[in-house]
């Protein structure tokens, strides 16, 4: 079974202890009324009565709290696996990018590795990701249209990978630099301005 029809048959049980629940509720009140009136004659009766109520209403709220338990570490499970695949992904698009740059020239393999790269990229990246990508792309094509990259090239790709950068890190791990006080905008700025200073000692 996939991850989200998982999720989906988790749900569907959540609805059927909700309604179990209420019927457990409506039933018990209804039941422990006619017997509370029945039991009155025998002793100890009534105190019985409320400890059977009492442990199947435990039952089943350790039921519901095990089934939510469960469709949350699912959840879990699922955004880490699917951060691994994108880190990944990322990963080898960079590696590609540096290898590239490194050998000054671009070979019809690499530019084979870099289109099914996109594929994958379309697979997991977001959408800002994407759009950066697609800017990224149009530079680095621009660059490599003669197999070779001149300076003023070089630095043109770079800073076109220094944008793209920013917005995978953003997709990664956006909500954490948030939670440190750490702007997007900011982190855009230093990124560029270390690739900037990078290329400007090159130089």
């Amino acid at each position: 079974m996939k991850q989200g029809e998982r999720i989906v048959a988790l749900r569907r049980q959540d609805i059927l202890y909700l309604l179990l629940s209420v019927a457990l509720v409506v039933g018990g009140y209804l039941w422990l009324r006619a017997a509370y009136r029945v039991a009155e004659q025998w002793p100890f009766t009534q105190e019985i009565l409320l400890v059977i109520l009492g442990i199947v209403a435990t039952v089943l709220i350790t039921a519901l709290l095990l089934n939510k338990q469960t469709e949350v570490e699912l959840e879990k499970e699922w955004s880490l696996k699917f951060t691994e695949l994108k880190v990944t992904i990322y990963s080898a698009l960079l590696d590609l990018i540096e290898q590239v740059l490194g050998a000054g020239r671009i070979t019809e393999q690499e530019r084979l590795r870099l289109q099914f790269i996109t594929h994958k990229l379309a697979l997991v990246a977001a959408p800002n990701v994407l759009a950066e990508y697609q800017r990224f792309l149009d530079v680095f094509e621009k660059a490599s249209a003669d197999s070779t990259y001149s300076p003023a090239e070089v630095r043109a790709v770079h800073e076109a990978l220094a944008r793209l950068t920013a917005e995978i890190r953003k997709d990664l791990v956006g909500d954490s630099d948030i939670s440190a006080g750490y702007s997007d905008e900011a982190i855009s700025a230093q990124i560029m301005a270390n690739t900037q200073r990078q290329m400007h000692n090159r130089d």
